[in-house]
């Protein structure tokens, strides 16, 4: 049996690149290479695929379903979806917007992938699919990374397989079990992501609630919100009675503490990170065992971090101008 696993591989990566790998991206093909026992790619009537009830998508866009559909009069499906085989019908696991799109757009049948595979690598495959969209929201995207670590994936395989960083992957992490306020702030203004880390140091509910209604009305800038959750009270801001506000300043000074050691910690793995890569990419057979489109990758992950860091850098600037 195990003879036979290459020749399957080799037939998997076949159907992949004639379906234009289906838009889904080296970490599902990998996930369908190991775990399906048979694929196969075919047109399947639009009436007999049923929705994937684990779903890790909360929302779509209308206009954009709109659109699509338009496009898919026109010009029909350029890329297939993935099913697996349940029973005499088929499970959606990934490509749910050009399923939905071409009912809108009143197509018979639909170009699939038909793989055979259990139910916890469709779970997987289909929330790897949709963490590569652009338009997940930071809900979704929190909520799906806390199912993929019910399945048993640490944080370190989880960023690995997605291509994110390990720091981000632990931040999603926190608004999945953030409280109510938050979430909602989130899902109402996803401009205030960075907001959200902050309101989730307040321990107090109740202020948290009145700290996190003030940034929904835009009344609460981040740095503002800092200052507080830091223990400062702005001219302006909340005025805490004598006693609390003796009790916040003595906690200001322990987070100040405890934030300056982190920094420090932080700075050190970063500088050792960077002298560690930096050493690794100066010898040539390293690079050349790295496939051309791994290195693309990497190129495309420095070329992200370095303006993360840019950023970083104009925030610290700010704050001396400040």
């Amino acid at each position: 049996m195990a003879s036979k696993r290459p020749a399957f591989r080799e037939n998997i990566h076949r159907l992949f690149d004639e379906a234009q790998q289906a838009d889904l991206g080296p970490g599902v093909v990998s996930l369908i290479e190991s775990r399906a026992t048979r694929a196969t790619v075919r047109e399947v009537p639009l009436d007999r695929i049923l929705p994937n009830p684990a779903q890790p998508r909360l929302s779509y866009e209308e206009d954009s379903l709109t659109d699509l559909a338009a496009s898919i009069r026109e010009h029909g499906v350029l890329q297939p979806i993935l099913v697996r085989p349940v029973g005499n019908k088929f499970e959606l696991i990934a490509g749910e917007r050009r399923w939905r799109a071409s009912q809108l757009a009143e197509r018979d049948t639909i170009p699939a992938i038909v793989a055979e595979f259990d139910e916890q690598t469709a779970l997987e495959v289909s929330i790897i699919e949709n963490l590569q969209r652009e338009d997940v929201s930071p809900l979704e995207e929190a909520a799906m990374y806390r199912k993929m670590t019910d399945l048993g994936y640490s944080v370190r395989q989880l960023a690995q397989k997605i291509g994110k960083d390990k720091g981000y992957v632990e931040n999603r992490l926190r608004l999945a079990d953030a409280p109510p306020e938050v979430r909602e702030l989130v899902s109402v203004r996803k401009d205030t992501i960075s907001h959200a880390y902050e309101l989730m140091r307040v321990t107090d509910d109740r202020l948290r609630r009145r700290l996190a209604k003030r940034v929904a009305a835009g009344d609460l800038t981040l740095a503002k919100l800092r200052a507080i959750t830091g223990g400062e009270t702005p001219e302006g801001e909340l005025v805490a009675p004598t006693r609390r506000r003796a009790r916040t300043t003595a906690g200001a000074v322990a987070v100040a503490r405890q934030t300056d050691n982190a920094l420090l910690d932080t700075k050190g793995k970063l500088a050792s990170a960077v002298d560690e890569l930096v050493e690794l990419l100066r010898h040539p057979d390293i690079i050349e065992q790295i496939p051309d489109g791994n290195r693309a990758n990497l190129a495309k992950y420095l070329t992200i971090t370095r303006l993360k860091l840019e950023n970083a850098i104009a925030i610290l600037r700010s704050g001396i101008e400040d």
